[in-house]
């Protein structure tokens, strides 16, 4: 990252933020006309370019439900349904114009949809991309359901969905997976597909859902033979078009329709959805930061806009609250944090680096001010007995490197040493005795016991790590990359490190923890077999990984 980059105040200042506003007015007002302009805005569609002609739906020719559905955020009665109207997905308009469309959606017992228990219309509105976002209310807690949508005489693919148990009620168990980093042009999604099979209750999605690097017409690492991808894919994301076509090349891949389809998701980000390691309101190439939050505006608005996301989630120009919380049942809560939004610039150029007075600055932060203290003030009010917290990169201690005094990633919570230090004080003090960290962006997989105290190997555990493998990102990765030995010497606390792609799947009850480390082969071809690389079990009172 280059020395000049800026360290970024707290808040976004709000010339900058009147400054991204009205650079982006400009720019799509010049560019791509009105409507772009005004995805920019705080709400939902209403007046203004939303009275756009309605589109007769019978006129619809071609399949609009290329990008499949999807569903996320699972409340106890509640969950969000999404979908994109696009019979053209690599066209800028999805093939539908500035026109609105009328779409039904329906949620039910069945499969078949022999018991109907919810249905509505939506409206598909050309400022926010033909996507749609359905809230559905009034569901029994703790229940399976499937939905699909209908417009003209098409019908959605049917997704299977559930809505958490009852807040204040017992649950005996949790399945859920977690995965991170799915860099299209690295491999194909076949940790997804084998997902898809899977029998988890929800995935969490850690973050680098896209990537915004140039993919050429054979798909990067994937070397199609069957197809040629437009030239508008080989190109850095920046504009709002760039990151929506983006989003729609991955969601036409039919490993990532097929786990969308099959289980809810709750995601948050990372940095490849916007740019590389960026930190607030820098990027790591000096961008004036008016500049690079026109940038994150379009990217934050692309995200929610692709994602099953609910509308509290939706962006005020470069600014979204993701960090939000989520119940099942008394076993488990779960505090999704964004450690990108609101970080103070990384430390030392951001290079690997020993820790110093840049980085142990107590006034540094990786979740900003807020955002902590809504973590640890919902500890304390928190009777789970599973406290699980989505994430984004390595929490626990990670030496690189055997110096007396080592080198640590500065992207990282090790770059944030006092930010660590509270969050974990703030663990303490609530009494949290089941602590578990979910983490994704390092592309491989690790476990690791959350020490009190990482440099004395005999310090109490707080918790467990589990850090996902990637789903594409690295290519087809090894079993024992290059630093495993050194890694596994130089951090006594890393009970596992395996270098593959894949997921990882926990199941939770009240007793105990098991997580399973599911690893391909390959990515680079096609149906590479999924197998268990390590499986670990941590107890509900008595912290610290165990083989299983």
């Amino acid at each position: 990252m280059p020395p000049g980059r800026r360290r970024p105040s707290s808040q976004h200042a709000p010339e900058l933020r009147a400054a991204a506003h009205h650079l982006a007015r400009r720019r799509f007002l010049t560019v791509t006309a009105a409507a772009a302009a005004l995805a920019f805005g705080t709400h939902l569609p209403a007046t203004g370019a939303a009275s756009a002609a309605e589109l007769d739906a019978a006129r619809i020719a071609d399949d609009p439900f290329t990008l499949g559905v999807a569903s996320g955020d699972p409340w106890p009665g509640s969950v969000l349904l999404w979908t994109r109207l696009a019979p053209e997905p690599y066209e800028a308009d999805g093939g539908l114009a500035q026109q609105r469309v009328v779409v039904e959606w329906e949620v039910a017992d069945d499969e078949r949809f022999g018991a109907i228990v919810r249905r509505g219309t939506a409206i598909a509105h050309p400022e926010v991309h033909h996507t749609l976002h359905v809230e559905v209310d009034g569901l029994d807690a703790g229940r399976v359901y499937y939905y699909r949508f209908r417009t003209g005489t098409w019908i959605s693919p049917t997704g299977r969905t559930r809505t958490a148990p009852a807040t204040v009620g017992p649950a005996s168990a949790l399945t859920f997976a977690a995965v991170s980093c799915q860099a299209y042009h690295e491999g194909y999604f076949t940790a997804h597909r084998h997902l898809a099979g899977d029998d988890v209750d929800v995935v969490f999605h850690l973050g680098d859902y896209l990537y915004e690097y140039a993919i050429d017409a054979a798909g990067g690492a994937r070397k199609y033979t069957d197809r040629v991808l437009p030239d508008l894919f080989n190109r850095e994301t920046v504009t709002l078009e760039d990151y929506r076509l983006r989003y729609a090349l991955y969601h036409r891949d039919p490993d990532l329709q097929a786990v969308h389809a099959m289980h809810p998701f709750v995601v948050t980000w990372d940095d490849h959805e916007t740019g590389n390691n960026y930190a607030a309101d820098s990027d790591e190439n000096g961008t004036t930061p008016a500049a690079f939050l026109l940038r994150r505006a379009a990217a934050y608005r692309a995200h929610w806009e692709n994602q099953p996301l609910r509308a509290s989630q939706l962006p005020n120009g470069p600014d979204a609250q993701l960090y939000r919380r989520l119940h099942w049942g008394t076993l488990a809560q779960f505090d999704v944090l964004d450690t990108r939004q609101y970080r103070s610039d990384q430390a030392y150029g951001d290079r690997p680096h020993i820790p110093g007075p840049e980085s142990d600055d107590p006034a540094r932060t990786i979740t900003g001010a807020a955002q902590e203290r809504w973590l640890i003030d919902g500890w304390r009010t928190s009777d789970a007995v599973w406290n699980v917290m989505p994430q984004q990169v390595c929490f626990s201690q990670r030496k690189l490197d055997l110096s007396p005094v080592a080198k640590v990633s500065m992207d990282a919570w090790d770059g944030y040493r006092a930010s660590r230090e509270r969050v974990l004080a703030g663990a303490k003090a609530a009494g949290i005795d089941n602590l578990m960290v979910l983490t994704g962006d390092v592309h491989v997989g690790y476990a690791f016991d959350i020490k009190d105290d990482f440099d004395n190997p005999s310090s109490s555990a707080l918790g467990t790590e589990i850090v996902t493998p990637s789903i594409a990102s690295g290519g087809d990765g090894i079993v024992r990359p290059t630093n495993w030995a050194t890694y596994l010497t130089a951090n006594p606390h890393l009970k596992f490190y395996n270098g593959q792609r894949g997921y990882v799947r926990v199941r939770l009850t009240p007793q105990a923890a098991r997580a399973d480390f599911k690893t391909v082969s390959a990515v680079t071809t096609l149906g590479a077999p999924i197998t268990t690389a390590a499986s670990f079990v941590t107890e509900a009172g008595d912290q610290g990984l165990k083989p299983a």
